[in-house]
């Protein structure tokens, strides 16, 4: 009897393991590429072939609230359902699949995004676009952890909401990068709760071009991040805090004003501002004043009325995030990785799951020439998590043509 995970047959699992229509995101070649760069290619054949363990972590991510040896089955039935595959297999242990996680690491997952996360929007996509602009959006999150030794001393743990004490869980931050139009998250940084979102954000700019507007909150908004963020080509349209000082320089006729924004070393002297064009307005029953900051500075390219009604399509990135956290995570979210490794892999497992459904959208409204707006995500979830079973018995390495019906 051959042992968990163990395969007697000429023919190997990760010819035949798929995880249904993301396979097309996630190709085996493309993983196989990757595992390579990493360092992470097989010298040897494993009961546990490292891109088996890809997918596996991208099913653990899509199948978040089961354990590991179902996830695994979940993967496999459809191999014998579909007699395809006539090798023999038994579920490998927890033990070993964890063990097979800690030997792929973070690194694979993190190239595997840079890779395939990107910008989905058409000029065709509803939604996406302010005139000549794709709408994109920075923000930052958290994740809760499992509360072991390892998390705790490299992640952090937040005091709780009445200052007693520390909360339950250790939790990761995250920065992200995500286009409006489309909730696709393009870029992210992790790290320590320690550190601040925006000190995370300067890891996204590289992601940023001419062509972007980046919508960001007050918490982003300072000297270096602004003038680090522009430099990529990108034009801003960032909220500012009630207590910044914006002088007035020049007053424009749709409401707008030219101001400054300066350092902190440099407050008083003022001998390198940046010129930002600061736009107000009130909403509200109790009239509460909003103030955005914009590199662009004419107002003809870009009138206030527009940019402050603009500004709402900021909340985007917050559903984006609330897709993965409530959506794929389910109720009472924790992460279950044990190490910060492990947390850092499977964040990045999310993300990628994450931005393969909405790429799906994507694809699903286009033909449909609507707005992905109105493609339910978790309608869109429940139909990939279907066909992950029903379509793992075609091989990765052999094209499949995949008909998906409008969530």
């Amino acid at each position: 009897m051959p042992r968990p995970g163990q395969i007697k047959s000429d023919e190997r699992l990760p010819d035949r393991i798929a995880i249904g229509v993301l396979t097309k995101t996630f190709p085996a070649e493309l993983i196989d590429e990757v595992l390579a760069v990493t360092g992470r290619a097989e010298q040897r054949k494993r009961l546990l072939p490292a891109r088996v363990v890809v997918y596996f972590v991208l099913a653990m991510c899509l199948f978040s609230r089961e354990g590991y040896e179902e996830v695994t089955r979940l993967l496999t039935q459809g191999l014998v359902w579909a007699r395809r595959w006539s090798g023999q297999w038994r579920v490998p242990t927890t033990g070993a699949l964890s063990q097979a996680r800690a030997r792929l690491g973070p690194e694979p997952l993190k190239v595997l995004f840079s890779r395939v996360a990107a910008p989905v929007a058409t000029e065709s996509t509803v939604g996406a676009w302010y005139r000549r602009w794709r709408l994109v959006a920075a923000d930052g999150t958290t994740f809760d952890v499992p509360d072991t030794s390892s998390n705790v001393d490299h992640f952090g743990r937040p005091g709780n909401s009445r200052g007693e004490g520390k909360s339950a869980y250790p939790q990761a931050r995250v920065a992200v990068l995500a286009e409006c139009g489309t909730h696709a998250i393009f870029a992210a940084a992790t790290g320590p709760l320690g550190i601040h979102e925006t000190r995370l954000a300067r890891e996204l700019l590289g992601s940023l071009g001419p062509g972007m507007l980046l919508l960001a909150d007050r918490a982003f908004l300072g000297f270096d991040l602004w003038r680090a963020a522009t430099d990529t080509g990108a034009d801003l349209l960032w909220r500012v805090r009630a207590n910044a000082v914006l002088p007035v320089v020049r007053q424009f006729d749709d409401g707008s004003y030219l101001s400054e924004i300066v350092g902190s070393r440099d407050y008083y002297r003022r001998a390198d501002p940046i010129r930002v064009r600061v736009v107000e307005y009130a909403l509200g029953a109790e009239e509460t004043v909003y103030r955005l900051a914009t590199s662009i500075l004419d107002p003809q390219a870009a009138p206030a009325a527009e940019l402050a009604a603009l500004y709402a399509q900021r909340w985007e990135i917050e559903t984006a995030l609330d897709e993965i956290k409530t959506h794929q995570g389910g109720p009472h979210f924790v992460l279950r990785s044990q190490s910060p490794s492990g947390v850092e892999q499977e964040i990045y497992g999310f993300l990628l799951t994450h931005h393969a459904l909405r790429s799906l959208i994507h694809d699903t409204a286009a033909t449909a020439e609507s707005d992905p707006d109105r493609v339910s995500f978790l309608r869109t979830l429940r139909l990939v998590r279907r066909q992950v079973t029903d379509q793992a018995g075609f091989s990765p390495d052999t094209p499949e043509t995949i008909t998906t019906h409008r969530p």
